[in-house]
């Protein structure tokens, strides 16, 4: 099997977009990127506008080689209702039916609307599906960070080949809730990418409480699991997300996704205000 990041927010854009390969099919988790509307009270720079532009052109080719597309929720930073590449594919997406919150019952309406008879959309909350020798298992719906929160639910979807299982774990924000921990310490990935807290929102919309169970249950993954991790997304919207996790990044075997590539970072939307400053220069 192989794992290739796409597109995440260390790479310049907010995404979890991964590609995984296995000797039966190619599948690509959250084909879309998007940007921060407003950070620091400023609109994205120039340098975010053109990685944006970059990272939906390489989703889009890839997508379009691909045979799997996985919608893990409907937020725009995971799935792009604009694009074309559903066509003939086979999507695996989140229920509209349970589990959900308005606005994204509205979204993922619309995409039923518009992709309906051009591909195959299954909806795949605590599914499992065989693909050759590749096993495709999907979480149960999970909060979108804490227990009952207002964001939603997310799926983590686990992929095993016989040779490595990786779960990628979107938006789960740590994980906070203890479900979505549970959950991954079950199906021990060997390989994990996972949403990190969004510290850039502590003290305001992500509580010291909340944080303080982010990290608890990613040391309990560590202790328990002891997978490789691809942390990445929210967290790296903050500059400080080392300090901020250290008892985490000294126990764990943690890169980043642009880190996991052999690339630097590229954190665009964290640095938005040094970027102003220095172009107006």
């Amino acid at each position: 099997m192989k794992i290739i990041p796409i597109a995440a927010d260390s790479m310049g854009v907010r995404s979890l977009a991964t590609l995984v390969e296995t000797r039966d099919c190619r599948i690509l988790i959250d084909p879309s990127a998007a940007l921060g509307p407003s950070r620091y009270g400023l609109p994205p720079t120039e340098r975010e506008f053109e990685a944006l532009d970059d990272s939906k052109s390489v989703i889009h080719d890839v997508a379009q080689k691909s045979d799997i597309l996985v919608i893990s929720h409907y937020h725009y930073d995971h799935y792009d209702p604009d694009e074309t590449f559903y066509c003939g594919k086979t999507v695996f997406a989140k229920s509209i039916l349970e589990c959900i919150n308005k606005s994204q019952t509205k979204r993922g309406t619309d995409f039923k609307e518009l992709v309906e008879g051009t591909c195959e959309l299954i909806y795949c909350d605590s599914e499992e599906f065989l693909h050759g020798s590749t096993t495709i298992r999907f979480s149960p719906p999970m909060p979108h960070g804490e227990d009952n929160t207002r964001l939603g639910y997310v799926l983590m979807t686990t992929i095993d080949d016989g040779d490595l299982r990786f779960m990628h774990a979107s938006d789960v924000q740590g994980p906070v809730s203890e479900r979505a921990a549970e959950h991954i310490i079950k199906e021990k990935p060997q390989l994990i990418v996972l949403d990190g807290p969004p510290i850039m929102f502590l003290g305001w919309r992500f509580s010291q409480k909340n944080l303080d169970r982010s990290i608890s249950n990613m040391l309990r993954i560590i202790k328990e699991v002891d997978p490789e991790i691809i942390l990445d997304h929210h967290l790296l919207r903050d500059l400080r997300y080392k300090e901020k996790l250290k008892s985490v990044y000294s126990k764990g075997k943690i890169k980043t996704a642009a880190e996991y590539l052999g690339m630097d970072n590229n954190m665009l939307e964290a640095h938005r205000k040094q970027i102003w400053e220095d172009e107006e220069q």
